[in-house]
């Protein structure tokens, strides 16, 4: 923390002096004092035992003496250990002027500036965005934010899959089954319209699928091809790829499809490239809900055939090998991982293949320090591989690589899955999660005097507060249930909650008119003491977010500062405090808070409303 740093520098100096030792700043660690101890700040005095030579008591004595003497503390008490001591209430008010004319991105040290590329989202063009997709979305967007926010060089981009068997499915079972419907004929979202004929594919698919179960031929690969004592249930679930591509007369329409766009067939062209526009349209009308964008668009239709000149290179320096069919592959055994196919031995191109090629594109037109991938758990082996790969080939770029992995989302009701439609779709979630803040407004009745315009704009911030704060609480990794209900309540920990304090501040500035100057208070208790605390530590709060990629870490902050002010709003009188210093003091700090509060809630993609 800046504001103590002059203090560590003291005791630092005290022990160099006493011992005769050369005793660094960075080795003297500040640490607000836990709740249950008398004092403010904490130093534990154990790691400088062994190289002071003396017990810690005696070591605490001598850096308490020293701090009183220079009249930097208050006081102090030794606890096996831990040096706990108070400062003055000079020290609090000099905090409290500082940061109050600070913006926050003074208060915080930038040593080295780097340049990063987040890719994030990365849909694909046969279905709507959904709820998976909103956590991918929320994640790249709060660590732009964040690192945005510290003073880093940062742009975002992502890779469209606009290619592939699963876009045909889409594309054949709109020319099958639409009788020419588009989005604008049917009223219907442009990509839900699309991802609905994905969804019936499957369902046409299904149908005869079942059919063919009951075929001579069906029979006889069942007998001639089945596991032990297994059930024709089970044997037909574990065929069902198979059928697909040998006898599925949809399946041999879609691949069909597949290779007349590889051979750039005008008609199949013409009805891929509107179908895209069609999810392209209702892909942004969902980023503008969510409030995100991108710096660049990559598309894997025009980056697939990339990757080849690389596997060259990689031939060349005896990175990659081919087999006798001509594949090529490279070996990762000595990284931990197995052998990985590069390339198949018809020439056709591997995802892997792709991505060494989409690496390089993007080096050369950003020249990056990191490149961050923000892509699910499911994919931990292929970036693994991949980052494995590129530092096989030396390549400049290859240690900057980063896969931000982060677990799935599910529902109360359990696990999601697109071909049968059970996803939740993101444009339904948002209007649940909208639906569900303005029913809690509704029964807290207290926007009543606003416009239905105002109103409709004020609960779509509150819900989208109550829906990115929820899932950007809990650490990237974990796997999490996301719970629309549970994401509005007031008293929870939620967006809401924080909001609520927000807006309580802005309520309290506004009744007080004008602020007078900053006067000395007539006493500072301990609960001023914690929040002010709590805002000497947010440039630390931030910098560690940054480090980890990990906005959960900024999220439950902003939480535990919301929540020490509910509690100090209910145990202390603001507007009509004992004196008008006190009064004076104690708006200052309400508006100290909300300062971090809406810097915080806006690094993890959070417009703030200044009422609710």
């Amino acid at each position: 923390m800046l504001h103590t740093n002059h203090i560590s520098k003291l005791i630092a100096q005290i022990v160099n002096e006493h011992f005769s030792i050369e005793l660094q700043v960075h080795e003297i660690h500040l640490t607000p004092c836990k709740k249950e101890f008398e004092g403010d700040f904490t130093f534990v005095i154990f790691p400088l035992i062994k190289k002071t030579g003396t017990k810690p008591e005696a070591l605490g004595e001598i850096i308490g003496a020293g701090l009183i003497q220079k009249k930097v503390i208050s006081s102090y008490n030794i606890i096996k250990g831990f040096f706990n001591f108070s400062l003055p209430n000079e020290f609090w008010i000099e905090v409290m002027s500082n940061l109050g004319k600070q913006t926050i991105s003074n208060q915080i040290e930038v040593k080295d500036t780097e340049k990063y590329l987040i890719e994030y989202c990365s849909p694909n063009t046969n279905k709507p965005l959904h709820l998976g997709h909103i956590r991918n979305i929320l994640l790249g967007w709060s660590v732009y934010k964040i690192l945005n926010a510290i003073g880093h060089h940062v742009n975002t981009t992502q890779i469209v899959n606009d290619r592939g068997i699963a876009i045909c499915k889409s594309m054949l079972a709109w020319s099958k089954f639409a009788n020419g419907a588009t989005p604008e004929s049917t009223h219907i979202k442009s990509d839900h319209f699309v991802g609905d004929y994905y969804v019936l594919f499957e369902t046409k698919f299904k149908e005869e699928y079942q059919i063919w179960q009951a075929t001579d031929t069906a029979i006889t690969i069942y007998e001639n091809k089945k596991k032990v004592d297994e059930s024709k249930v089970e044997f037909f679930v574990r065929y069902k790829n198979e059928y697909f591509n040998i006898y599925s007369s949809l399946g041999s329409a879609a691949k069909k499809l597949l290779i007349g766009w590889e051979a750039n067939d005008h008609d199949v062209i013409q009805l891929w490239n509107k179908m895209n526009q069609w999810v392209y349209k209702g892909f942004e009308e969902t980023f503008k809900k969510l409030n995100i964008s991108f710096d660049s668009y990559y598309y894997e239709s025009q980056t697939y055939l990339l990757g080849k000149d690389i596997l060259q290179l990689g031939l060349s320096k005896n990175v990659f090998y081919k087999e006798s069919d001509q594949s090529i592959w490279v070996d990762l055994t000595d990284r931990g991982l197995d052998k990985k196919l590069l390339l198949r031995a018809d020439g056709t191109s591997v995802y892997i293949t792709q991505d060494l090629g989409t690496a390089a594109l993007r080096h050369e037109a950003y020249h990056a320090d990191h490149y961050l991938h923000v892509v699910a758990d499911e994919q931990d082996y292929h970036f693994k591989a991949l980052f494995e790969t590129l530092k096989k080939l030396e390549v400049p770029y290859a240690s900057g690589m980063y896969h931000l992995s982060y677990g799935m989302v599910d529902l109360p009701t359990g696990k999601m899955k697109s071909r049968e439609g059970t996803v939740v779709d993101a444009d339904d979630l948002i209007d649940e999660v909208i639906f569900e803040a303005s029913q809690s407004a509704e029964e807290r009745g207290e926007l009543v005097d606003l416009s239905k315009e105002e109103l409709n704009q004020l609960i779509s911030k509150i819900g989208m507060a109550a829906l990115k704060y929820f899932i950007l609480k809990v650490h990237p990794k974990k796997r999490m249930i996301f719970d629309p209900k549970e994401s509005v309540d007031m008293q929870g920990h939620t967006g809401p909650y924080i909001v609520n304090a927000f807006v309580r501040i802005k309520s309290i500035l506004r009744k007080s008119g004008a602020v007078p100057v900053l006067q000395i208070p007539d006493e500072i208790n301990t609960s001023e003491k914690d929040l002010l605390i709590l805002c000497m530590s947010y440039p630390d709060i931030l910098q560690e977010s940054a480090k980890q990629f990990d906005p959960s870490h900024l999220a439950n902050f902003l939480y535990t500062l919301a929540k020490d002010f509910h509690r100090y709003y209910h145990d202390y009188r603001i507007l009509k405090a004992e004196s008008q210093n006190l009064i004076v003091w104690r708006l200052a700090l309400c508006e100290l808070i909300s300062k971090y509060l809406e810097h915080g809630m806006l690094c993890l993609g959070i417009d703030m409303p200044e009422r609710m």
